[in-house]
Order: C-alpha cells, then sequence, then structure tokens
C-alpha cells in the first residue's frame, strides 16, 4: 500500500461530515465507483469488452428489493443474496464471451441486458413493471444506524462496502491469477500457448465482477429504498464505461476517479445547463481523448510540437 493510499481513504470517510449536504452525492459516487471498479476487472485487466454491465447491477438491485419485500429486511443478507444471485448469473453469461471477437461480446453482453430489462418490464406482478418496488423498508447497519434521508449513513455504509470490495480487487489483481489476466488481455494466444488456463480464468474473473456489480446494485436499492427498470436501462452500462475511460483503463483507483469526475461535473454542470449538461460531458471526452489524460493537467503543452 502506497503511504497516500490511507490519507485518501480518510478524507473519502471524513468527506460527509465535512459536506454534510453532499452526504447523498457521495453514496452515489461511492456505488458508481464499485460499479466501475468491476467493469475495470473485466475490461482493463482481462481485456473483455463488454456494454452490458447493467445486468449484474440492475439484477442486484432487484435482487435485493425482492429479498427485503419477501424474506428479511437484513441489509447485510440482501447485499450477500444479491452478490451470490448476480455471481450465478456472471457465472453462466461468462461461457458467451468465452468465443468471438470484441465486437461479438459487445452484442452478446448489450443482448443480456436487453433481456434482463424486457423480463422486469413484462413480469410486473414480481418487479412491479414499470412502477418499479417502491417503499422498501431495510433494518438499521449493524443493528444501530439507521438509514437516513440526508445520507450520512448510506454514504458511510456504501463506502465501507466499496473498501471491502477494493481492497479484494486489488489484492487478486496484484496475485499470480492477476498477473495470468494481464497476460490474456495483452495476448491470449501466447497465454494459452505457455499453459494459461485463459477460459477458467475469464469465468472466474467475470464471475467476480458479476458479484461486484451486483453488489452496488444491491447498495442501490438498500440506500434509495427502491428498484425501478431504469436501474437495467443501457445508459448505466453506456455511462459506466466512461467513467472507467475517465479515470483510466487498467487502473483499479481510476474507477474511482472517474467516478467522482463524472459525477460531480454532472451536478455542477446540469445545474447550469439543465437540458445540455450531456453536450458538455461528451466534449469533455473529446478533449480528454484527443489530447491525453496526461496532458490534460498541463494545458501548456497542448500545442507544442514534438521535436523531430
Amino acid at each position: 500500500m502506497k503511504p497516500w493510499e490511507p490519507v485518501l481513504w480518510l478524507v473519502a470517510f471524513a468527506a460527509p461530515v465535512l459536506f454534510p449536504s453532499y452526504a447523498l452525492i457521495i453514496n452515489e459516487i461511492a456505488i458508481v465507483a464499485l460499479f466501475a471498479v468491476s467493469l475495470d476487472l473485466v475490461l482493463g485487466y482481462s481485456g473483455i469488452v463488454s456494454l452490458g454491465h447493467a445486468a449484474f447491477f440492475g439484477l442486484g438491485a432487484y435482487t435485493a428489493a425482492l429479498f427485503c419485500k419477501h424474506l428479511s429486511p437484513d441489509p447485510h443478507l440482501g447485499l450477500l443474496v444479491a452478490m451470490g444471485v448476480t455471481a450465478v448469473l456472471g457465472f453462466v453469461a461468462s461461457f458467451t464471451v468465452l468465443r468471438g471477437s470484441d465486437l461479438t461480446r459487445l452484442m452478446v453482453t448489450l443482448g443480456v441486458a436487453l433481456l434482463l430489462a424486457e423480463l422486469a418490464n413484462k413480469l410486473d406482478w414480481l418487479t412491479g413493471g414499470t412502477d418499479g418496488i417502491q417503499g422498501l423498508t431495510f433494518s438499521p447497519i449493524l443493528g444501530k444506524f439507521d438509514f437516513d434521508l440526508i445520507g450520512r449513513v448510506n454514504s458511510y455504509y456504501s463506502m465501507s462496502v466499496l473498501l471491502l470490495l477494493f481492497l479484494l480487487a486489488r489484492r487478486i489483481v496484484n496475485s499470480p491469477f492477476g498477473g495470468t489476466l494481464k497476460a490474456i488481455r495483452d495476448n491470449r494466444l501466447r497465454a494459452m500457448a505457455i499453459g494459461i488456463p485463459v477460459n477458467a480464468r475469464l469465468i472466474s474473473v467475470y464471475t467476480l465482477a458479476a458479484a461486484m456489480a451486483g453488489a452496488a446494485g444491491a447498495l442501490f436499492t438498500q440506500t434509495s429504498g427502491f428498484a425501478s427498470i431504469d436501474v437495467l436501462e443501457f445508459h448505466r452500462s453506456a455511462d459506466v464505461m466512461l467513467i472507467v475511460v475517465i479515470g483510466g483503463v487498467g487502473w483499479l483507483y481510476g474507477g474511482i476517479i472517474g467516478a467522482i469526475i463524472f459525477r460531480l461535473l454532472q451536478d455542477v454542470i446540469s445545474q447550469i445547463t439543465p437540458q445540455y449538461w450531456t453536450f458538455w460531458i461528451g466534449l469533455f471526452l473529446v478533449v480528454l481523448v484527443l489530447v491525453g489524460r496526461d496532458r490534460l493537467l498541463k494545458p501548456w503543452t497542448w500545442f507544442r510540437r514534438k521535436s523531430a
């Protein structure tokens, strides 16, 4: 662990106290950051391009909602059950991404998310249809801390789950298992030639990433008190892809930094131009790609010619 990392997390956990009016936004950032870290596991470390990652987020959200409504309001059990259910879906769906090119994987992952969204819409007796599942009440965290409207408890709960799963993800990517994932990402055929069980590795990491995305979806439901079809919409998959690109692919902290930048830009710009905030975020992404992440922080180098 680098010296600046504990400071970063201490600042993050102090933020709800230092900026109480932003507690709800901090909670949203923590949830989206966990979602982005889960995508970076399959995109940045395994080379699997996915446009349907919202399938796991949405399934986790609905699982937590249904578990609370029909079985138990305990958020801890609901979180674990949501992770288990989405891990099963991730395991099954992983076999569809083992073959084909990146374009094939894009279409397959997108298709899984669209199928789940349509099921959520049609099975209104279970999911509430377009109205979703509303009015959920969860038990206090650790039996002591009730979810509050100002979002302070919510944000601490989400950040704690984010920290635990982030440490797990970092332990994995820095292990020999993570080294084989990077080898598969860089050259799949060469990895197979040296004896790495490519399919088994991809199935494992895809299942883990699905469970983490399901945890993010469960946190969304538990801290908001509802689940609707919106959690399965395409824009969630697109947004989290943009977040990973903004923060940096193949770097776990990139998902967290990208979530902070994206959510704060969204909040600030939407207050200035509510109708056109997506235009300005799109412009920011264009500049990011053209200039580069490193040079973006040094505008005086943008127009400097490279020496021959």
